[in-house]
């Protein structure tokens, strides 16, 4: 079998790992992958948006399958294309990715089918969002519609930030077109807890849960970032909340895609808040998490691949997903500087003792020399049978790998310790 995979980050090189497993798989191609995954697949220069280019490549190269991972070619289309001219996908076609592509939509399909969310209102003109935040309560969360590599959320402490938010995303059009419509919506507190999930449109089956840590710097200070790091489980996310999560959130959800004529099949993200009235979604995401999937998939016990095959099948029911006890811990080294300004192309050097715990998001060959090339480089994961061993591990690796101005977190994980 020859898979190919789409995509070039750190998610990316954790799905691959993972296919690698599976004996059926002969070849793996990364479209365009980097430099950290050469020893892990076949990288191919074709950009993750060329979807002309990876269909293309796909029916020149034999592909059986293909795994499309990021957002942006799943909200093109990449799945409907790649389908069309017969090779199978894992991930959602454009009708059902616009649950990640469109806020404005995932906010009024939750207000239509009743699940749990923040109260919101959308924006398509400047003056009259500005008027209405006048009076609006503070803090508030502002959102461009469209997507914007994560980045395209502000919380609002102030008035007067809240305003700054508008008028940067409408009018100086900081994410482009994808702020030209804005969701304001009501600020919820709580827990945060990301839950991946496996679908074929009918059956949902949740992976183990996980928490994220957005902020750049200790204590959850800094800028947003993609993510510098993160645990599985969540142990805010218990049992009692699972069970109710999938009877008010991930059923309904499926159900009211379908209701909407929109099958959504692949991997559904919910980022939920936990609320003092209950499990509430914050978004929907159209595919595996960046870095979730660095702590997710390595507890994985069940074949992906297999389970892969089965979302697109629509035989999910029929196969066995099972997760590993015990804890995943990822750490995330980027850029000194990131998200805003940094300096790339520094030597990369990852102890061979750590190389299979490592996943190389921005990094490229240069000359045979690996060298960084974005600002989140690489997350290093470990397992153990608990949380605590697995953050001292995975910090543990974190000192066998060495560029010149590179930062991490040092507190991954402290907030759930707490939790536990």
């Amino acid at each position: 079998m020859k898979v190919m995979v789409v995509g070039g980050g750190g998610r990316e090189h954790a799905i691959i790992k993972k296919l690698k497993e599976n004996k059926e798989i002969t070849e793996i191609f990364a479209l365009p992958g980097n430099g950290g995954m050469q020893k892990d697949a076949t990288l191919v220069n074709i950009g993750a948006k060329d979807i002309d280019a990876q269909v293309e490549f796909a029916k020149a190269n034999g592909i059986d399958y293909a795994v499309v991972a990021p957002d942006d070619p799943l909200v093109l289309g990449a799945v409907d294309a790649l389908t069309e001219a017969g090779v199978p996908c894992f991930g959602p076609n454009k009708n059902a990715a616009i649950i990640e592509g469109s806020k404005v939509f995932s906010k009024n399909l939750m207000k239509k089918y009743n699940i749990p969310t923040a109260q919101y209102e959308v924006f398509s003109n400047k003056d009259d969002a500005l008027k209405y935040l006048e009076t609006a309560p503070i803090p508030t969360v502002i959102k461009a519609d469209g997507l914007a590599l994560g980045k395209g959320v502000i919380i609002a402490e102030t008035r007067e930030a809240a305003m700054d938010a508008v008028v940067s995303m409408m009018e100086d059009k900081v994410f482009g077109d994808s702020g030209s419509n804005i969701v304001i919506e009501e600020f919820l507190t709580g827990p945060e807890v990301s839950v991946l999930s496996f679908t074929d449109g009918k059956t949902v089956v949740p992976m183990v849960s996980s928490m994220d840590h957005k902020r750049a710097l200790d204590g959850d200070k800094g800028l947003n970032t993609g993510g510098m790091g993160t645990i599985a489980p969540n142990p805010y996310y218990t049992e009692d909340i699972a069970k109710e999560c999938m009877e008010t959130i991930f059923l309904p959800t499926i159900k009211a895609m379908n209701a909407e004529g929109r099958t959504f099949k692949g991997c559904l993200y919910f980022g939920l808040m936990l609320t003092p009235n209950g499990p509430k979604v914050i978004e929907y995401n159209c595919r595996f998490g960046d870095p979730e999937t660095q702590v997710v998939l390595p507890l994985l016990e069940s074949d992906l691949f297999t389970i892969m095959k089965a979302t697109t099948d629509g035989t999910l029911d029929k196969t066995e997903v099972k997760f590993k006890k015990g804890a995943a811990a990822c750490v995330v080294m980027a850029s000194n500087g990131y998200p805003q300004k940094y300096e790339s192309g520094f030597e990369l050097k990852i102890d061979d003792s750590v190389a299979d715990k490592v996943y190389v998001a921005g990094a490229k060959l240069d000359n045979g020399v690996l060298k960084t090339a974005g600002g989140r480089v690489l997350g290093v994961t470990d397992t153990a049978d608990d949380l605590k061993t697995a953050l001292r591990k995975a910090y543990e690796n974190v000192s066998k790998v060495h560029f010149e101005n590179a930062f991490y977190r040092k507190d991954i994980g402290a907030k759930a310790l707490k939790g536990e």
